[in-house]
């Protein structure tokens, strides 16, 4: 039974990839910046509710969050999407720089098929269930502001992954797979200080520079970097910094990262950055505030179902590409240093990366790789693992050597490239939703894995009880 509600999930999308691709379009047109997405996180709570799930609105204080749920009782499998775009990142679905608005925002990470793979794979899978009378729960989480706030951190201690007993997101890449690499955990705060104004030449002795505390506070960080671990980053800019030179600043904001492997290493190291912060001020004779922006955990793997996502996939096959693909994908190769490409190929630690060093797209579907490993990158998706089993996969929806964040991605996620992978994605969610509905001995296995990986650690949320969703931060 459970074979012919996944053959009918997978003919669900076949039927209306046509439609799943509209949807996506639209996101990729809207471009909303995190916790700023109202067209798009309305638009897939409405193609949801019309499917029959029944929709949760502005969860965890954050308007553009919502909860689509279909069915009852146990299991409850979660699916999430993401629709946040970037800043600057516009850009016209060709294989030349050039912005569909200039300035304006762009999907430069592809979430405007993420999200889209998420819905799709909830509605097939909730038909899926209907013909196999498969029981049990499906709930899609829609989480805004991925890139910089971390919605799914302010979900997660609200309550709203408590029950749930696995969850499953996709991401688009440059390749199709299921790696078991960790990822940083991270801090983000902002430092504001105030100081007194004066004129910068006549009466400089009154003033108490804001901006000389936000630069002493960098060089002070900077020379810390010499007795934090390795593996750590410590990354910042400066926000504001005054208004003209003659004018001693009375006000500077600098933002901070700080991350580490492991939640612990984070908050020791974050610990020393706040004391950087009170010498700053106390050298210059300013004061200063924190604003704690986000924190995230390190992402828990769990191998099993990486590995069975990837038997789905393979059972699915990968896409194939038109002649007029692989021209598009050859064009975009020649936008991309090839220095980068084999840098990224390597980063990747993926056995056998050599032999894609000239490949355009990557159309095969590897083992799932990287157990002990740690990306370099943060998600809020570690949340979400420490509370459940959780996976997120890739799909190929870019040229290999593509960097995240860039115009050629946005590019990518706008045109038939990214449709496949699009849809290659949605089945796959499908697939994976009606086996971990109707296999329990699967489920079970995740779980004590799961429960093994976390070592008796218990999750607690990075964020301040008091912490809100900065849902006016662009206006800062």
């Amino acid at each position: 039974m459970s074979k012919k509600a996944k053959e009918s999930a997978l003919n669900w999308i076949s039927e209306n990839e046509s439609r799943i691709i509209v949807v996506s379009n639209k996101i990729w047109e809207y471009s909303e910046l995190g916790l700023q997405e109202f067209k798009s996180s309305s638009l897939l709570a409405d193609k949801l509710e019309k499917a029959g799930f029944k929709i949760q609105r502005g969860v965890a204080g954050m308007p553009t969050a919502l909860i689509a749920t279909y069915g009852s009782g146990k299991p409850v499998i979660g699916v999430l999407g993401e629709y946040d775009a970037l800043p600057g990142l516009s850009q016209k679905p060709i294989a030349r720089k050039k912005p569909l608005v200039s300035g304006a925002s762009g999907h430069g990470c592809g979430h405007n098929i993420h999200g889209t793979s998420g819905m799709a794979g909830v509605i097939a899978a909730k038909t899926a269930m209907n013909v196999g009378g498969i029981e049990g729960t499906i709930k899609f989480y829609g989480c805004p502001a991925e890139e910089n706030f971390s919605g799914k951190a302010y979900m997660v201690r609200d309550g709203f992954f408590d029950g749930v007993d696995a969850c499953i997101s996709h991401h688009p890449s440059t390749m199709n797979a299921a790696h078991l690499k960790s990822s940083l955990a991270v801090n983000s705060a902002k430092f504001t200080f105030m100081g007194e104004p004066s004129h910068a030449a006549g009466s400089p002795e009154a003033g108490r520079s804001a901006l000389d505390a936000v630069e002493l506070m960098n060089v002070g960080v900077n020379y810390l970097r010499e007795h934090v671990i390795q593996e750590a980053r410590i990354h910042y800019v400066i926000e504001a910094g005054g208004g003209q030179p003659n004018i001693v600043p009375a006000y500077s904001r600098s933002w901070y990262y700080v991350r580490a492997p492991e939640r612990e290493q984070v908050e020791s190291i974050y610990k020393r950055v706040l004391d950087i912060a009170k010498g700053a001020a106390l050298m210059t004779g300013t004061s200063h505030e924190v604003t704690f922006v986000k924190g995230l955990h390190n992402t828990i793997p769990n191998r099993t179902l990486a590995e069975f996502i990837v038997k789905n996939m393979r059972e699915i096959g990968a896409p194939t590409y038109s002649k007029d693909e692989r021209s598009f994908a050859s064009k975009m190769t020649k936008t991309i240093l090839s220095e980068q490409k084999l840098e990224q190929l390597r980063k990747s630690n993926r056995p056998g990366w050599e032999e894609l060093v000239d490949v355009d797209i990557d159309e095969s579907i590897p083992d799932p790789w990287g157990e002990g490993e740690t990306s370099f990158g943060s998600t809020d998706v570690a949340e979400v693992s420490w509370k459940c089993p959780t996976i997120e996969f890739d799909t190929a929806a870019c040229v290999l050597g593509t960097p995240g964040h860039s115009w050629q991605f946005t590019a990518f996620s706008g045109m038939s490239i990214g449709h496949k992978s699009l849809i290659f994605a949605s089945k796959t969610i499908a697939a994976v939703l009606i086996d971990l509905l109707s296999s329990p001995d699967m489920l079970e296995q995740a779980c004590k894995e799961h429960k093994k990986r976390l070592r008796g650690r218990v999750y607690r949320s990075p964020l301040p009880p008091e912490a809100k969703p900065p849902l006016d931060a662009w206006k800062l």
